[in-house]
């Protein structure tokens, strides 16, 4: 960490799923088991986690397609099925933890902005031991917005007070990219997460969260 008076090296914006965890199992179980519910067949983890990466909602919504159901009372369903499994197989990527101490150390400000509802973002924090080495945390609720809205970036560098032009968003899949782009910041793309690039054209782009780092 800088020493007092020194200003952060800059503001590094993290992704959760698909980023710092692999959690595309467990996303799968609890869908499968609200398609249960439903009565509809499961379907393969690659499927569900093509669906990832606009919040609970809109997952439980394509998850559903084609089944009328109350799309509230489905996303509670989902919401409940998925906490009951959150560490049934999810793991940090290769790296994670000691990268993000690493950064910490060099002086970055680190921020997490996921659509996964905020409670469950910071369970999975507080689980993997990451949750103090994060300056801000948003989840979904939490903010008006989610993204591929730049709004919630934007919350971030203003609790932080660290402008675009320091400000960078790490993640997998084309809503953080479009978030980024639409906050006049800078993006990196992972390419080992279960997202999706788009047309989206990030600044930099990195295999492993080893390589990142």
């Amino acid at each position: 960490m800088p020493r007092a008076g020194t200003p952060p090296r800059g503001l590094l914006i993290f992704d959760l799923d698909g980023t710092l965890i692999d959690s595309g199992r467990d996303i799968a179980t609890a869908i499968n088991l609200l398609r249960r519910d439903y009565g509809l067949k499961p379907l393969s983890v690659r499927t569900v986690v093509s669906y990832v990466g606009d919040g609970l909602r809109v997952l439980v919504a394509r998850s559903l397609r084609g089944r009328r159901a109350d799309l509230d009372e489905a996303t509670k369903r989902g919401g409940i099925h998925y906490r009951e499994h959150l560490f049934d197989h999810t793991v940090l990527y290769p790296g994670v933890r000691q990268g993000l101490r690493r950064l910490r150390r060099a002086g970055y400000r680190l921020a997490l902005i996921s659509n996964k509802p905020a409670a469950s973002c910071r369970r999975i924090l507080r689980h993997f031991g990451l949750a103090r080495l994060f300056d801000v945390v948003l989840g979904g609720g939490d903010t008006e917005t989610a993204k591929p809205h730049p709004g919630p970036l934007r919350i971030a560098m203003r609790r932080t007070r660290i402008p675009p032009a320091r400000a960078w968003m790490i993640g997998d899949h084309k809503t953080d990219l479009e978030a980024a782009r639409r906050a006049g910041i800078r993006s990196v793309f992972l390419t080992y997460g279960i997202g999706q690039l788009g047309r989206e054209k990030p600044a930099l782009r990195f295999d492993s969260f080893k390589a990142f780092v």
